[in-house]
């Protein structure tokens, strides 16, 4: 894996050389148009790639100065009300993510941009402090990684969530990560801390247990066991571990949900949530795609099934819908998974409420410091 630093938009790239090739590490199998080009692509076959032959696509990664990094939500179905997100796009590759089409705003593709072409936010712990400093802002759980997941692997280098774990420190503002990667073990010493105060938790996705699977849904995302590990460390140092099974794709996973829910648990998981797999905008024909080239016998299944949880469509957009679905299986998937979470005491997600009332509004740069 390699990067590059580069300040603002990077040229496009050639539709040609991205097009109709299956490209090594990657999730995407195109680099379709985004919603809002006015020009749409279409791969074909120039004879020259041999059946087999996986290309290797570098990661461009642009460097973002940002204005503002709290992000608000008023969303009656999403349990945060604001976040933070470090980095544009993310390189962890997976197929079925529900923030591909936001690389569209960019006049990227959702497609191979996407986890190809990365923003960080180099600047994010400065504006973060600024932000929490005005008079009138009001302390409310962040939500670490509500877009893009804050330890992908360009982390490493930038440690942008490392600085701003550091700044909610400092304030006792409290925080809830979201995360695939083992790399959130780094900052263990930050969120154990943060955590004895009630001012940290955790939510680790795992998606299956199959590393097969796993590769082919999130190529550069942390195996299945690396997970399971990552949330014993984090048990064992106290902070409160959500188990995600996310997102449930009907005929690819969702027979492994009891299975997930019992290793999680065992690992030290005290809570566990579920998101069934949303296909909004471009993401439909991503999906596709890569389910033509990894699960061809089971394409026509797994979208059949997706479609009798949306009413017949393959996406709903509907409140307290998109993320459940609706109908027999819907209710089946729903079912199955109160019942193992109650059989294995990971039914109390809401007992895990954050402090607010800790928080120390920093000093803005020029005002007087408190004289006691």
């Amino acid at each position: 894996m390699s990067d590059h630093d580069i300040y603002g938009t990077p040229p496009a790239a050639d539709p040609n050389i991205l097009e109709g090739r299956q490209w090594h590490g990657r999730g995407a199998r195109s680099n379709r148009a985004g919603r809002f080009e006015r020009e749409q692509r279409e791969a074909f076959d120039d004879g020259w790639d041999q059946p087999g032959d996986l290309a290797v696509l570098k990661t461009e990664t642009m460097i973002e100065v940002a204005k503002s990094i709290i992000s608000r939500n008023d969303s009656p179905d999403i349990s945060f009300e604001q976040s933070l997100n470090p980095y544009r796009g993310c390189e962890h590759g997976c197929i079925y993510c529900y923030a591909r089409p936001t690389h569209a705003y960019l006049g990227h593709s959702p497609g191979l941009d996407f986890e190809t072409k990365l923003y960080a936010k180099t600047n994010a712990a400065e504006v973060l402090e600024r932000e929490l400093s005005a008079p009138r802002y009001e302390p409310k759980v962040f939500a670490l990684g509500a877009v893009t997941d804050p330890y992908q692997p360009i982390e490493r280098r930038y440690e942008i969530t490392r600085s701003l774990l550091e700044v909610l420190e400092r304030t006792q503002h409290p925080v809830g990560i979201v995360t695939k990667s083992a790399l959130i073990v780094r900052d263990i010493d930050i969120l154990e801390r943060m955590a004895a105060k009630n001012l940290a938790k955790v939510a680790i996705s795992v998606t299956t247990l199959d590393r097969r699977i796993a590769r082919k849904m999130e190529p550069r995302a942390a195996t299945p066991q690396r997970r399971l590990d990552t949330i014993a460390q984090l048990s064992r140092a106290g902070i409160p571990v959500t188990a995600m099974v996310a997102p449930i794709v009907p005929a690819i996973n969702d027979s492994e949900i009891e299975k997930i829910l019992e290793a999680c648990a065992a690992s030290g998981a005290q809570s566990a949530g579920y998101v069934l797999l949303r296909l909004p905008l471009e993401l439909k024909d991503l999906f596709r795609e890569w389910l033509e080239t990894e699960f061809p016998g089971s394409a026509d299944r797994v979208i059949s099934i997706l479609r009798s949880m949306h009413g017949g469509k393959d996406y709903v957009s509907t409140f307290g819908v998109r993320q459940r679905g609706t109908g027999p299986y819907a209710e089946q998937i729903g079912q199955r998974f109160r019942l193992a979470i109650r059989r294995l005491g990971l039914d109390n997600r809401g007992t895990f409420r954050l402090r607010t009332d800790l928080f120390t509004r920093p000093v803005r740069k020029g005002a007087q410091m408190p004289l006691l």
